[in-house]
């Protein structure tokens, strides 16, 4: 199955969630079925990666969404934890702080974009402005629905400048939801996760949902796409992500750069060292 293609949200596409089903799985029936494929996966997306970060001429955005449980943390725990941290940085965007407030609602983001060799996991995003800022009217409608556009042409820059830009919507049910808090409750190295919000916010529910389909309809762009990731299944979510990020590594067509010495003199020098 090609996720790449079969998750990746058209450009204008009108989305309903209701009509994915979170609980999808593929082909494989089991977390251990599924193991050697997303082991494959994650090998691959390491080479990959390190050539990325040799190369020094594309650079890789990863943003991730998804409401409260959906496993943000997980991937990249189990999928990006594959690659080497001296290439790779997580960025958590949490509520501003007062010297974010004072600038643009996109200037604490633009300065954790990827440099060239690079890449930058954003686990929420720039998105939270057209997300927990619309549910909870903390800004009026006509201001957060010019945020839209201010995304587009945000992420078409940094396109533009050399960086790939994926973005994945982890999805699950409210059932699903409900499930890992009770896990959360039960288990004492989870506890930590726990938040006075977190059955608060159920009540929103519907809120985000529809906040969420118009930010898949508005913010999927040939160059900055959003993948809906069915993710009650936390191993079929990292198989898909980590399919798609290294399908878009391959697309790269990157190289390993040549060497800027002269390979037969530090051959000489080295035979010289060894030999006194």
């Amino acid at each position: 199955m090609n996720f790449a293609h079969d998750m990746v949200v058209a450009p204008g596409r009108k989305v309903r969630l209701k009509d994915i089903d979170p609980g999808f799985h593929g082909k494989h029936e089991s977390s251990d079925h599924a193991a050697p494929e997303i082991a494959d996966r994650l090998e691959t997306m390491k080479k990959l990666q390190y050539t990325m970060y040799a190369e020094r001429a594309h650079s890789l955005l990863i943003v991730l969404q998804g409401i409260d449980a959906a496993g943000k943390d997980g991937v990249c725990r189990h999928v990006i934890d594959a690659m080497n941290p001296q290439g790779c940085v997580v960025t958590g965007f949490k509520q501003p702080t007062p010297e974010e407030r004072a600038h643009d609602f996109l200037w604490r983001v633009h300065r954790h974009a990827p440099e060239l060799g690079k890449v930058a996991i954003f686990n929420r995003s720039h998105y939270e402005d057209v997300l927990v800022v619309r549910v909870h009217k903390l800004a009026p409608k006509e201001a957060w629905s010019r945020r839209y556009d201010h995304i587009n042409a945000f992420e078409s820059l940094l396109a533009d400048s050399g960086t790939t830009i994926l973005k994945f919507f982890l999805w699950i049910s409210r059932e699903e939801q409900l499930e890992r808090f009770r896990q959360r409750l039960e288990d004492p190295a989870r506890q930590w996760k726990i938040s006075d919000s977190d059955y608060r916010e159920r009540e929103y529910w519907d809120d985000y949902i529809a906040a969420y389909e118009d930010m898949l309809e508005r913010c999927s762009t040939e160059k900055a796409p959003w993948y809906v990731i069915p993710s009650n299944h936390k191993w079929f979510r990292n198989l898909a992500v980590s399919q798609i990020v290294c399908r878009a590594l391959e697309d790269m067509k990157m190289q390993m750069p040549k060497p800027t010495v002269d390979l037969e003199q530090i051959r000489k020098a080295y035979h010289k060292a060894a030999e006194a």
